[in-house]
C-alpha cells in the first residue's frame, strides 16, 4: 500500500509542476499578447490558449492542494469537538467528496470519449478538445485517489 501512496505522491508532485508551468505560461502569454496588441500584433488564439492553460492548471493543482489541505473549509464548530469525532467527520465528508469526484472523473472520461469520437476542435486554433478533457479526467482521477488515501489514513488514525 505504501508503494501505491509513493507513486501517488510522485504523480501529484508532477501535476503540481505542470500546474505551475501552466500558470506561468498564462502569465507570459497574456503579457506578450497585451504588449503585441499595443504595437498592432496580437497573438492569434491567445484567449483560447489561456483558457486551455487555465483548465490544465486547475485540474493539475487539485491533487496537491488536497494533499496539503489547501482547500477552503469551514470548521468553526468542528474544531470544538473531540479529535476522534473530528476524524469521523473528516472520513464522512471525504467519502462524500470521493463519491462525487469519482462520478465527475467518470463523466469527464465519457465526455472526452464523445468529443474524440465526434472530432470536435477548438474554434480558432482547431485544437482537439478531447485532449484537454483527458487531462482533466486524469487530474480528477489522481484527486480522487488522493482523497481515498486521506480516507485510509484517517481510518488508520481512528483505529489507533
Amino acid at each position: 500500500m505504501q508503494n501505491i501512496f509513493k507513486i501517488l505522491d510522485k504523480t501529484s508532485n508532477a501535476l503540481k509542476v505542470l500546474s505551475a508551468i501552466g500558470l506561468t505560461s498564462m502569465m507570459f502569454l497574456t503579457f506578450f499578447d497585451v504588449v503585441g496588441r499595443k504595437f498592432g500584433h496580437p497573438i492569434f488564439g491567445s484567449i483560447e490558449i489561456v483558457s486551455f492553460l487555465a483548465i490544465i492548471t486547475i485540474a493539475a493543482a487539485l491533487p496537491y492542494t488536497h494533499k496539503i489541505d489547501g482547500h477552503i473549509g469551514v470548521e468553526i464548530i468542528v474544531r470544538l469537538l473531540p479529535e476522534k469525532i473530528q476524524t469521523v467527520i473528516n472520513i464522512l465528508t471525504q467519502s462524500l467528496c470521493l463519491f462525487f469526484f469519482s462520478l465527475a472523473t467518470w463523466q469527464m472520461l465519457l465526455y472526452a470519449n464523445d468529443t474524440h469520437a465526434s472530432g470536435e476542435l477548438s474554434m480558432n486554433l482547431g485544437f482537439p478538445v478531447y485532449l484537454l478533457m483527458y487531462v482533466v479526467s486524469f487530474g480528477l482521477l489522481i484527486f480522487s485517489l488522493t482523497m481515498l488515501e486521506s480516507i485510509i489514513n484517517n481510518i488508520i488514525k481512528l483505529r489507533d
